[in-house]
């Protein structure tokens, strides 16, 4: 398996000692320099972010050119960017690959490739497993992280738990880097799979929801990166049409915004502002 050395800067948070990698989301260059002058270190990108503000559906292989466009101007920042490609845009794992070597002449370090179809279905197992082979076969070095939707598209016939490990299993013998389960937020469940993942050394993905686990409950049971996927677009977008009818109805909007000058800022001095 070609997978990064733990000592590469990205992998290495994946692994380090205390808390997990808590990975923010952004949609465009001012969410991602925003959220890298508060200090994150490593920022991933939101396929419902670009998606939508491009007018195109998410999760339908439609944002092809959209997301390339966004790693391009993302890739050479302050910090370290991983890249939500949806299935890699393709059932071809050959087109998969050559995207991911896109990704990283852009300056990506990571990339996230889900097996959830826009039919509601999974894609097969040993389909997704020859993606993230080829993946790795073709950019040893880029950190693969293998999406199940075991959790969010069900099989009526498989219980998800037995489907889950299955699937991670053919991931992790396909070269991933790391796994990541949104869905799932039984604590339970979470500790069961950290166990099953831990001869591997593959570390944990878990989505954050507001109303599932916190950070230092999913830190506790052992989890080793939290997404925290389009919610920071939604609730940029929720306080957009927010403030729009606070101020259509004459009311205070009650809302710290950034300045003019700090967003300019955001642009011409490489993303370091705090705003």
């Amino acid at each position: 398996m070609n997978r990064p050395s733990p000592a590469s800067p990205f992998a290495a948070l994946h692994h380090a000692p205390g808390a997990p990698l808590l990975l923010p989301n952004a949609w465009d260059h001012a969410s991602a320099a925003a959220l890298a002058g508060q200090g994150f270190a490593a920022i991933g990108t939101t396929s419902l972010g670009v998606a939508a503000a491009a007018g195109l559906p998410d999760g339908a292989a439609a944002t092809r050119e959209e997301t390339l466009r966004l790693a391009r101007r993302l890739g050479r920042g302050a910090f370290l960017l991983s890249v939500d490609a949806e299935g890699g845009f393709s059932d071809d794992p050959a087109e998969v690959a050559g995207l991911a070597r896109e990704l990283v002449r852009a300056g990506a370090v990571g990339i996230n490739l889900e097996d959830g179809r826009p039919d509601g279905t999974l894609t097969p197992a040993p389909l997704h497993a020859a993606k993230i082979a080829a993946v790795k076969a073709a950019v040893p070095g880029l950190f693969v992280n293998a999406r199940t939707d075991t959790y969010w598209l069900p099989d009526p016939d498989t219980a998800p738990e037995p489907e889950t490990r299955r699937r991670l299993d053919a991931y992790a013998r396909a070269g991933a880097d790391g796994v990541f389960v949104p869905g799932l937020s039984d604590p339970a469940a979470i500790t069961a799979l950290v166990t099953h993942l831990r001869p591997s050394g593959l570390p944990l993905n878990i989505l954050y929801s507001p109303k599932g686990p916190t950070v230092p409950e999913l830190t506790a049971l052992g989890v080793r990166r939290i997404s925290l996927g389009s919610l920071l677009f939604r609730v940029a977008l929720g306080a957009a049409v927010t403030a729009a009818l606070d101020v259509r109805a004459g009311r205070d909007t009650g809302r710290a915004a950034p300045a003019y000058g700090e967003v300019q800022e955001l642009s011409s001095g490489g993303g370091e502002a705090e705003i």
